[in-house]
């Protein structure tokens, strides 16, 4: 699989309005907002000694009040008459006197400020505006009562950040879990400057946390490891961005946290969509369709085995083993196709002619996911579409699937399906009536182990838990923030990755729209400043920002590039000539810096 790199320049992007609505006094806030803030003030308005003296009353010897006099006297309004008439008398030129100092200056209103300047009632605000989010995701809860509320329209939806507003976005509720980790302080921030409605999830309410997130979030006291916790937080919400992770290798908290944090906030968050979809008389839209589910020996009515050939082989024929195949409902109760292909070119299938429930078509749905067990062979699917009243129409689609030792859930978007016979149209899921899983010798790899090893490839046993389709959507639902590995202490990466691969596998067979980013080690340092590498195959071990990540999870929210897809991610870096492992994909930043729809197309969906 080709990865992808690409430039990207979001801490600019972040900071563009405040540049194009401040003019240049952005670049001297942002250099006194690490020395003094006194020097943000604007300076009074004083008499300088060029400043003309204040009118005196007319004297016949006014002339010569332009000769000087010596600057070390003392000179005050009181003693102006007497010089003027002691430098009459000595025929010497009195200079002009020094300018009043005024013990109390008034200040200067806003209109009488040099438009050079800002006001001072600008600065002031503006000061408060560049304290809130001049750290990096460290946003400041102090802002006085008073100034709130113009502070929160202000940053929100009138202010310059209205630049880089979502459409819609004060309509999305999104779910930050882990929102006080280095990624998700950023991922909040950034939310915020886009217009989300924002919750955060955290385990306690004590100062420190709070004092890492902004005051405009709604707060949720929650632990992804307690179901219970987890109803009044995902009530509302539209998106849920899971940026937490285990703060120690004990094996128990990876599991809590990284494998079963992840399938509880899931399921919390179908159960609250199927409940608003019956509050709604109707059906969640994310829901998955049952096909078939096979808890009992009635569920395996209609399925029929089949036997064939590709070719047929005389010779052959003499000296094979046969063939054969059978489904049934065993004393373990497990419904189990298991059999045998001995003959060349055979083949034995499952069948049966779909029964959706009324109303329900299959164009409404992007794929096909099933839950199965077994001992790892390879499968075909295939989907016969067409009129239902006139069979002899019907066209033959496939798609390959390969089981894993044991149980495992495997996805088959419809996009996947390849027509049997090249000069037919592209499956139209509306016309699907038949679904086949079949089993042929050829392209049979061993199970890695020794177990594996010692199996004969000619035989099969799958045993079927249930067959879904699964909902279709143009976004995301569900963004998990995982990891590569690269970076992770080499004696606990084993068990790191064992419980995050689990709560990934978990998020794929909840039936949500799902982004699963795997970045490299995690660096404390601006975003933007370094183009990104986006690959498929755990084949990358430089770091990546904290920024950058966080960046990826916001615009992932509305990029249909993005859904159901798992990636790597890091900092560009050279590699080995000969081994290259991603390619460049040229684009042209617009000014929503969208980096990420030519870097995610050409990824696989599904992996």
């Amino acid at each position: 699989m080709v990865g992808s790199l690409v430039g990207s320049n979001m801490a600019a992007t972040d900071a563009r309005f405040l540049s194009s609505n401040f003019g240049n006094s952005f670049s001297r806030i942002h250099r006194w907002d690490f020395h003094d803030r006194s020097q943000i003030a604007i300076p009074r308005a004083q008499s300088s000694s060029s400043s003309p003296p204040p009118p005196s009353p007319p004297s016949s010897s006014d002339k010569n009040r332009r000769e000087k006099k010596p600057r070390n006297r003392p000179v005050t309004t009181a003693t102006k008459e007497s010089e003027e008439t002691a430098a009459k008398k000595l025929d010497v030129v009195a200079p002009p006197p020094p300018p009043t100092q005024s013990p109390s200056p008034q200040p200067l209103k806003l209109d009488d400020v040099n438009p050079v300047g800002l006001g001072r009632r600008s600065r002031q605000l503006f000061d408060e505006v560049w304290r809130k989010f001049s750290g990096l995701g460290q946003i400041s809860r102090t802002t006085r009562p008073d100034e709130q509320d113009a502070l929160d329209s202000l940053l929100i939806r009138e202010g310059p950040m209205c630049e880089f507003a979502v459409p819609g976005a004060q309509n999305v509720t999104v779910l930050v879990v882990g929102a006080t980790s280095r990624i998700g302080r950023i991922v909040v921030r950034k939310l915020m400057l886009r217009g989300y409605t924002v919750k955060a999830l955290v385990r306690k309410t004590d100062e420190e946390v709070i004092s890492m997130l902004p005051r405009s979030v709604d707060i949720v006291v929650g632990d992804v490891g307690e179901p219970s916790t987890l109803k009044s937080a995902v009530e509302s919400c539209s998106k849920i961005i899971y940026c937490a992770t285990a703060r120690s290798t004990i094996t128990a908290d990876l599991v809590r946290v990284d494998h079963l944090g992840v399938y509880n906030l899931t399921k919390a968050f179908q159960d609250y969509n199927n409940r608003l979809a019956q509050l709604r008389a109707g059906k969640s839209s994310k829901s998955k369709l049952l096909i078939a589910k096979f808890k009992s020996a009635e569920a395996l009515d209609g399925w029929e085995v089949r036997q064939g050939t590709y070719f047929q082989d005389t010779t052959a024929s003499k000296y094979d083993g046969g063939m054969d195949a059978k489904f049934e409902f065993t004393e373990s109760e497990r419904a189990e196709f298991s059999g045998y292909v001995f003959t060349r070119g055979g083949y034995v299938e499952l069948s049966k002619k779909l029964s959706l429930p009324l109303g329900s078509t299959l164009d409404r749905y992007e794929g096909l996911v099933l839950s199965v067990g077994g001992n790892g062979r390879s499968y075909v699917v295939i989907l016969e579409a067409g009129p239902s009243s006139d069979m002899s129409q019907s066209k033959l689609y496939f798609a390959r699937i390969t089981t894993k030792a044991g149980f495992c859930r495997v996805r088959v978007p419809f996009s996947a399906f390849r027509p049997v016979n090249p000069e037919d149209p592209p499956l139209d899921p509306f016309l699907v009536h038949t679904l086949t899983i079949r089993f042929e010798p050829k392209r049979q790899r061993p199970v890695d182990g020794v177990a594996g090893a010692q199996q004969d490839l000619r035989s099969f046993s799958l045993v079927f838990e249930y067959i879904k389709a699964l909902p279709a959507g143009q976004e995301t639902d569900f963004i998990l923030v995982s990891c590569t590995g690269s970076g992770v202490e080499p004696n606990r990466r084993e068990q790191v990755l064992k419980a995050k691969r689990a709560g990934e596998d978990s998020l794929r067979r909840s039936g949500l729209g799902y982004t699963i980013i795997r970045p490299g080690p995690l660096k404390e340092e601006p975003g933007g400043q370094r183009a990104l590498i986006f690959d498929q195959g755990n084949r990358i071990s430089q770091g990546i920002s904290c920024a950058d990540v966080a960046d990826i999870c916001v615009k992932s929210l509305h990029d249909s590039t993005a859904r159901n897809k798992s990636f790597d991610v890091c900092h560009e870096y050279v590699a080995e000539q000969g081994i290259e492992l991603y390619e460049l994909v040229a684009h042209l930043p617009d000014k929503a810096n969208n980096y990420l729809t030519p870097a995610l197309s050409v990824l696989e969906k599904n992996t």
